[in-house]
């Protein structure tokens, strides 16, 4: 007896950029495996005849660790069960989905990838700042600010990404940011560039803390920025509303 595995991105954040192909795979779930990013307004919505299992990072105190997490959706999908790996924004942008599909599929289970909006580039568009403007970046870089602490040395290389013209967005980059900014300056990239960080992006206690990259990290710490958080690293940011030189 085989059930089915799904990995769903929820979007951004809220019940109305969620897609409807995801509503409809969650209400007819019998495991949901989810985390926090999500955001609460999804989370109360699930449903509740279906065993809801927390594996969110609280304070990087993982409840389940991602080996447990596969593991435990092999298992139920064996016992016949219809099986939903929910995750934040888009399952495949640094989302861990690649690795859990690698797992299903070495088991031999079918599994239908339900795509998500990115909060790459969902929240800061939602705050005003576009990823690609014609006058200020002609390409967007997204990259991870939290890489496998097992790795031997970083696959990002920081003297490229110091003489990228258009834009940079970070996930998960807040505890790094300082690493970050002076990785990107010390490469040549001028100091004075403006950066953006949008703390819980599409949520009402949604923050924007804006900067250059000589002076984010200072301005982060002193405004207790916490995750989930984007950064965005490039001219665009100049249209945020809010941005002052």
């Amino acid at each position: 007896m085989t059930g089915k595995a799904y990995l769903v991105g929820s979007g951004p954040g809220g019940l109305g950029l969620m897609t409807i192909r995801a509503r409809e795979v969650i209400d007819s779930a019998d495991v949901i495996l989810y985390d926090q990013l999500p955001g609460e307004e999804i989370l109360a919505t699930l449903p509740r005849d279906a065993e809801l299992v927390d594996c969110g990072k609280y304070g990087g105190s993982h409840t389940l660790e991602q080996d447990e997490i596969e593991a435990l959706m092999v298992e139920r999908v064996r016992a016949g069960k219809t099986v939903v790996r929910l995750k934040g924004g888009d399952p495949f942008l640094f989302g861990r989905g690649g690795e859990e599909v690698e797992t299903l599929r070495e088991h031999g289970i079918a599994v239908e990838v339900v795509p998500g909006v990115t909060s790459a580039i969902a929240v800061p568009e939602m705050v005003g700042i576009p990823v690609t403007h014609r006058k200020y970046a002609s390409q967007a870089t997204f990259i991870t600010g939290h890489e496998d602490p097992t790795k031997p040395e970083s696959a990002l290389d920081w003297e490229v990404l110091a003489r990228v013209k258009g834009t940079l967005v970070i996930l998960m980059g807040v505890k790094n940011l300082p690493a970050i900014a002076a990785a990107l300056t010390a490469n040549g990239k001028d100091p004075a560039t403006p950066v953006a960080i949008i703390e819980r992006g599409l949520r009402p206690d949604q923050r924007v803390t804006v900067g250059t990259l000589a002076d984010i990290a200072d301005k982060a710490r002193t405004a207790g920025v916490r995750p989930p958080a984007v950064i965005v690293i490039g001219g665009v940011v100049e249209l945020y509303e809010g941005f002052e030189r």
